[in-house]
């Protein structure tokens, strides 16, 4: 859902991105050009006019005769070589190029099948013995299939070569166009602060307003005595009507519409506003449309006015587009938005954030109107240093806005955000720096950094607006008002995946070709080589999609063994689990093999490198490969199953759950321990419930010297015979254990019917026997110790 939303404000923003480039990248046809820079464009050398004379090769009519690769590398290479060429010549030659490099790409698995079908007929013959001898018709077969192999893999290995030859061109080619286009960011021309060049500045500009103007009324009169403009008017008129009405009234209708369904409700309420908000776009540029198609109709523009009419609805989509984002990223009203700033802090964004729009917007404006006029170098410059200076101060009284800390909120916790920080400094370094660097004579360095960073920082915008969009519809609204937010981790992923699909749009914002992502594409579907294995993204994601049915498939059975087959058996809950276990580990293994045999990997290329690979995660994971191990003992000797209560390391409680590294134990006090198998495979563990539930009762009693050891024995003998939990067969016994310190020791020792009972069971048995000793007179002893003094007379004397 939001992902054509971004597609879409992506492509509003493209004429911003063309823009940010175009002194770089765009290179008019050599035909309408005039000047030195017409002979730096158009191909003037000999090799150059032999490429625009020889036949084109495209992608959909590609010769696969070896003479016209043969003749299109050699020219390439001539050219790669002299690196004279103009930018239309290598990028039409680049152009073929890749045409020829995607074809053999394509032949690089020809005779695939067959290949690996003599491969294993070689390999059925075995070995060939190192004496040399064998027997002469295994001998003669081999060799045959040798011949065989050899013949079919000859096309691949001159495809791979062909392959490597036409990309390594397609790299010097690349390399050659950064070249220059460095060379032209870092060339220095005259300073712009020289007042002749500033004076011929003016003059030029006067030029241009004096000779459009003059274009206009002359074009005003010739159709008004020709009797053209009166019959022109009706059409004119109704696209100019058009306008007025998409410019005025319904960018208000459309306003007020979303400030009416800013009042409802509804969990895709922030969705449908921002499909609203796009409207007040949409509207007023479809009007400045409306408006450049009337005044066309109307044929009184000149050359000069007619570059600047053209030019008119990308110059008011700046402006339009800077309304609807600052009001986006800097909203009116009392809600501080998700910056989190006060009102003037608010209004201040919103005003310089227009005012940078419209300044672009006038600079685009006179830009066209230059197109037919040869100005000097030093004058362009000293036209653009002004703008440079007038974008600088905006765009840091901007940076200042963007930069200050949201206001505090009462009761609520406002993030202080490190983006607003970055960004904010970044804009002050670039309103300092690019009109300094313009200053001393880097013009287009200055140019270069100063509109792609305006339009990276609109894109910026655009992103964060998104990100808010997605927050607030993974938001919903509880029925007594309060908000829960569900699934936090959608946010964060779709977040990602904004920041990933923003990343083409910046680099075309920062000079980078349309050849240079499409480069990037194909090395990334090209894939990369592990030995004689190629793995591409083709690979990865048929890996992806045969796992996922294998391990979908494992899970499904392993619920039908859980359901419905093992519960009809005899087997116990423990063995169940320990086959319902196994088979989601075997089910899991065999997927992930079947997977990557499906994904084309040549599992024995990797052999090499999953036993190196295989020491160090020995060495490394030694302990979690013991754990694993011991939980697969675990599940088949069964020496501890889910439900037994185990006494391990010092830790009492039952077993909970056995996975693979570790098993789980709640104790009595409800906490839960966390055993590594290792531990209750090597080391000694006490299982009290194992087999059966019976277990035996120690309760230890301590009475006072002098007391009747028979009486005492027959009052322990009716509490243990008496007590519910214990069974007569056998009977309990009661033990005189010794003669303590302080007491005589006896000690209860049953046999309980539930072991799960014994804890109880001791604490009732000395209730009753404190009971029934108090009523005897039997006396229960404590520690009791006396003091002698060897001297005290001298401690007498001392207090004396």
């Amino acid at each position: 859902m939001i992902r054509p939303l971004f597609l879409a404000i992506a492509l509003l923003l493209w004429p911003l991105a063309v823009h940010a480039q175009q002194a770089d990248t765009a290179e008019p046809a050599p035909a309408e050009q005039t000047g030195p820079e017409a002979e730096e464009a158009a191909p003037t050398t000999e090799a150059a006019q032999a490429e625009e004379q020889a036949p084109e090769i495209g992608t959909s009519d590609l010769p696969s005769d070896e003479p016209a690769w043969e003749r299109l590398a050699s020219r390439a290479e001539d050219l790669a070589r002299r690196g004279d060429a103009s930018r239309f010549a290598i990028n039409r030659l680049r152009a073929e190029l890749v045409s020829w490099r995607d074809e053999f790409l394509s032949r690089t698995t020809i005779n695939a099948g067959r290949i690996a079908t003599v491969e294993a007929q070689i390999a059925a013959l075995g070995p060939a013995p190192e004496s040399g001898e064998e027997p002469a018709a295994i001998a003669d077969r081999r060799a045959a299939l040798q011949s065989q192999l050899d013949d079919l893999t000859a096309p691949r290995i001159l495809a791979e070569e062909a392959h490597a030859r036409a990309n390594g061109l397609i790299g010097e080619f690349d390399a050659q166009i950064l070249l220059r286009e460095t060379s032209e960011l870092t060339k220095r021309g005259p300073s712009p602060l020289n007042p002749t060049h500033l004076a011929a500045a003016g003059l030029a500009l006067w030029d241009v307003v004096r000779v459009t103007s003059s274009e206009v009324v002359a074009g005003f009169h010739q159709q008004t005595g020709d009797g053209r403009l009166a019959a022109n008017f009706p059409r004119a008129g109704f696209f100019l009507a058009l306008a007025i009405i998409l410019l005025v009234f319904a960018r208000r209708w459309v306003t007020n519409w979303r400030m009416r369904a800013a009042q409802g409700e509804g969990r895709l309420l922030p969705l449908w506003l921002f499909v609203l908000s796009l409207g007040q776009i949409i509207v007023p540029v479809l009007g400045l449309i409306a408006m450049t198609a009337g005044l066309e109709t109307l044929n009184v523009f000149g050359l000069r006015s007619g570059h600047v009419v053209d030019a008119l609805p990308v110059a008011g989509f700046l402006v339009v587009f800077a309304w609807w984002l600052s009001r986006h990223i800097f909203p009116v009203g009392q809600k501080p938005g998700f910056l989190g700033q006060d009102a003037a802090t608010r209004a201040g964004g919103r005003r310089y954030g227009i005012a940078i729009a419209w300044v672009l917007a006038v600079a685009l404006l006179f830009e066209a109107a230059l197109q037919t006029i040869d100005t000097a170098e030093a004058t362009r410059a000293a036209m653009v240093w002004p703008i440079l200076i007038l974008l600088g101060v905006l765009l840091w009284r901007l940076g200042r806005k963007i930069k200050r800390l949201p206001e505090p909120i009462e009761g609520e916790t406002v993030s202080q955000g490190r983006m607003r920080g970055i960004v904010g400094k970044v804009c002050t370094v670039v309103a300092i720096v690019a009109p300094v660097i313009a200053a001393v004579g880097y013009d287009n360095a200055g140019r270069a950094l100063m509109v792609p960073w305006l339009v990276s920082l609109a894109l910026i915008g655009v992103i964060l607006i998104l990100q808010r969009i997605v927050n607030d519809l993974s938001n919903t609204r509880a029925k007594d008002g309060a908000e829960t937010t569900g699934g936090s981790l959608i946010p964060v992923v779709i977040s990602f995946a904004l920041y990933l699909a923003s990343l083409p749009i910046f680099a075309l914002i920062w000079g980078a070709r349309t050849d240079d992502l499409l480069e990037i594409w194909t090395r990334f579907r090209e894939g990369f080589a592990i030995g004689e294995s190629r793995i591409s993204p083709t690979d990865f994601l048929t890996f992806a999609l045969v796992f996922a049915v294998g391990y979908l498939l494992t899970r499904f059975i392993q619920g039908t063994l859980r359901r419905s087959v093992l519960p009809r058996t005899r087997l116990d809950l423990g063995g169940q689990n320990a086959i319902v276990a196994g088979f989601g580990y075997v089910g899991i293994i065999l997927a992930a093999i079947i997977a990557i045999t499906s994904a084309g990997i040549d599992l024995s290329n990797l052999a090499i490198v999953a036993g190196a690979l295989s020491v160090g995660i020995g060495f490394g994971l030694q302990n979690i490969v013991s754990n694993f191990v011991s939980g697969i003992i675990l599940l088949i000797e069964r020496p501890v199953s889910e439900g037994d209560w185990i006494e391990v390391g010092g830790q009492m409680g039952y077993v909970r759950s056995i996975s693979v590294r570790s098993t789980r134990i709640e104790t009595f006090d409800r906490t839960d321990v966390i055993v590594p198998n290792a531990d209750l495979v090597s080391g000694q563990v006490t299982n009290w419930t194992r087999g059966n539930l019976v277990g035996r009762v120690i309760v230890p009693v301590g009475v006072a010297y002098g007391s009747d050891v028979d009486k005492v024995t027959e009052i322990l003998r009716g509490i243990a015979e008496a007590h519910p939990m214990v069974v007569m067969t056998p009977p309990p016994s009661v033990l005189f254990m010794g003669f303590g310190a302080d007491s005589l020791d006896f000690e209860i020792r049953a046999i309980l019917r539930d072991v799960n009972y014994v804890i109880v069971t001791r604490s009732e048995m000395n209730h009753e026997i404190a009971k029934k000793f108090a009523e005897a007179g039997i006396e229960i002893p404590f520690a009791q110790r006396d003091i002698w003094l060897r001297n005290p007379e001298v401690l007498r004397g001392e207090k004396e």
